[in-house]
């Protein structure tokens, strides 16, 4: 595995009520719908806006742009064939686009590693049949808004309430809401998809996520996913008990992989490259009512940027509780750091509700052993914080992401990474 230089490697009034889906497609000829400003113009475009009510199927053989907010409601099915293209329309604010699945609303997005569907900007000149553009990079980023799913299983929220709003979508929309109590919910299928140049802003430092999770349940999967570029969180997951797996990040704003409000599923081979911009590898906090369920993360490849000051391994903050293991992180600064910030983690890591385990590090230049790489900043003593370290060797780890299933990936195909 090489290290990957950050350097190689962003109008229709949204339909307040949602009570109808406008949908059109055309050809070049007929006259109606016009391509996007980076479209070829022999594609056939279909423009999507507000909710849509009953089931149907997107297919490759068109280019699908997202004007605003468009909603799959509940009780409906969105079905996204292999190698189809979405696009999101350019806007920040109540005009920012996004792919929303509200509760009880199902999506069958499936795509094969030769075939994966994809999200992205409208700015993208990426045409049917590609699996890339060449305009846009791993720097352009904030250019439409991400795919918020959003179910009915259990979270922590504070005041103990049974639902809430989701980040990313203003309080007077209610299809944002979500949380319940059905760790069993079914949101549908998620594979072999590729987030691309999202993150828009609806607010001052409220940015979209690229791929949100809210309340998703166990009946929902979630598999063999990318970010690329997006402004805010590449993944974020708001309490649910959802199973993931083969998720891999490139250059995001924030944080690759951030965790709240009591999330309880399994985060399994995750991979992340930060970026010029980006903040941590991981985010994790803890149950923000009494309600609390603890997660597990493991095999996961961290990899620094020593371009920039940004960037940090992880911050466990606000009552962290979960396990995070088998860890392999290299390419970091000497200021980078796994830290806890909070008095209440602390506390959790000393009974054994926040663990640590089989963290393989390749040493930072001027950081002479592991355990300076671990920073507890509260007056709680946490002995034994940082034992869960080991300095190793670029190339000679045991333990991190199997990278061989990030092969199909835009990252690895336009960075050469070598998977």
């Amino acid at each position: 595995m090489k290290k990957l230089n950050s350097n190689i490697l962003m109008t229709l009034a949204f339909i307040l009520s949602l009570g109808a889906i406008t949908t059109s497609c055309s050809d070049d000829d007929d006259g109606g719908t016009t391509a996007g400003p980076n479209d070829p113009v022999d594609e056939n475009i279909v423009n999507v806006t507000g909710a849509i009510t009953s089931n149907e199927t997107w297919t490759p053989d068109n280019i699908y742009v997202l004007n605003q907010k468009v909603v799959v409601e509940d009780g409906v099915t969105l079905t996204i064939d292999p190698g189809t293209i979405i696009k999101g329309s350019s806007g920040s604010g109540s005009l920012a686009s996004a792919l929303i699945v509200a509760r009880g609303g199902k999506i069958e997005a499936v795509g094969t590693p030769s075939e994966p569907i994809i999200f992205t900007s409208e700015e993208d000149n990426i045409a049917i049949g590609e699996t890339a553009g060449t305009n846009l990079n791993q720097n352009n980023r904030g250019l439409w808004g991400g795919v918020l799913i959003l179910g009915k299983a259990p979270c922590s929220f504070e005041g103990d309430v049974d639902e809430l709003q989701i980040e990313g979508i203003p309080a007077s929309d209610t299809f944002g809401l979500y949380g319940g109590n059905d760790p069993a919910d079914d949101s549908g299928s998620f594979q072999y998809v590729s987030i691309r140049h999202g993150g828009a802003l609806i607010g001052e430092g409220n940015e979209i996520n690229g791929l949100t999770m809210g309340g998703v349940g166990t009946g929902t999967t979630i598999d063999h996913v990318e970010v690329v570029a997006n402004l805010d969180d590449a993944f974020e997951w708001f309490g649910g008990t959802v199973n993931s797996s083969n998720l891999f990040v490139w250059a995001q704003g924030d944080d690759a992989f951030d965790i709240d409000q009591s999330y309880s599923g399994t985060i399994d081979n995750a991979m992340a490259f930060l970026g010029d911009v980006s903040d941590h590898g991981f985010e994790i906090d803890g149950p923000e009512g009494t309600f609390q369920d603890e997660f597990t993360l493991t095999n996961a490849t961290l990899v620094g940027n020593m371009d920039t000051d940004g960037g940090e391994f992880t911050d466990f903050r606000s009552g962290a509780r979960g396990m995070v293991e088998n860890v392999y992180a290299y390419n970091f600064k000497s200021s980078s750091d796994i830290e806890i910030d909070d008095e209440t983690s602390a506390n959790n890591y000393n009974s054994g509700d926040l663990s640590l385990a089989n963290w393989e590090i390749v040493l930072p230049s001027g950081v002479s052993n592991v355990g300076a790489v671990f920073n507890n900043t509260t007056s709680v003593n946490t002995p034994g914080f940082g034992s869960e370290g080991t300095a190793v060797t670029e190339g000679s780890q045991t333990v991190g992401a199997n990278t061989s299933e990030f092969a199909w990936t835009y990252a690895n195909n336009v960075a050469d990474l070598g998977f």
